[in-house]
């Protein structure tokens, strides 16, 4: 999927206390950090939603926008944001993929639980898959990697092992 066009998409998803349908071309000319979770009112669900919430700022200031997705309702979505303070924190859609379309065209369904897996992908500002991990479900992501991946994507160069921001980049 590397390089290859995201797969395009509109669904219902809760937003700031509405419902409201995203689509992908919604983020044309913004990176995007689209991640999908396996369901709402669980253990490590939660603290990944914190965990981008707490960073989305930082995100906002590299031309990010976060958007995430499992295959709960948008009622559910409500009603967990509604009943778990750290829900009450995410100020970016929470896209509902019931019928499980979305996870599959990113290639992230689990058809034995009828959930998403950990997906996580960085889509660049033309639309393109330049980045992906899925990782087992009990296992939470790491905003900090992510950011550092998207920082690594965004700087243009050749990025070694462990770059951060501020480092130069490899010369060919």
């Amino acid at each position: 999927m590397i390089g290859t066009k995201a797969p395009e998409f509109e669904l219902e998803a809760y937003y700031n206390g509405e419902f409201k349908k995203v689509k992908l071309s919604d983020y044309k000319g913004k990176w995007l950090v689209l991640f999908f979770y396996p369901a709402d009112f669980t253990f490590v669900c939660p603290t990944e939603l914190e965990g981008f919430a707490d960073d989305y700022d930082k995100f906002k200031d590299k031309n990010t926008e976060i958007v995430a997705a499992s295959v709960d309702s948008a009622y559910v979505h409500k009603a967990w944001a509604e009943n778990d303070k750290r829900i009450k924190k995410v100020k970016f859609p929470i896209i509902a993929d019931r019928k499980g379309e979305l996870s599959k065209l990113y290639g992230v369904y689990n058809e034995e639980s009828g959930n998403a897996h950990r997906g996580l992908f960085i889509i660049d500002p033309d639309g393109l898959i330049k980045y992906l991990v899925i990782t087992d479900d009990n296992v939470g992501r790491s905003t900090d990697e992510t950011y550092r991946v998207l920082t690594a994507l965004q700087s243009g160069g050749l990025c070694g092992v462990n770059w951060k921001e501020g480092q130069e980049n490899l010369k060919a």
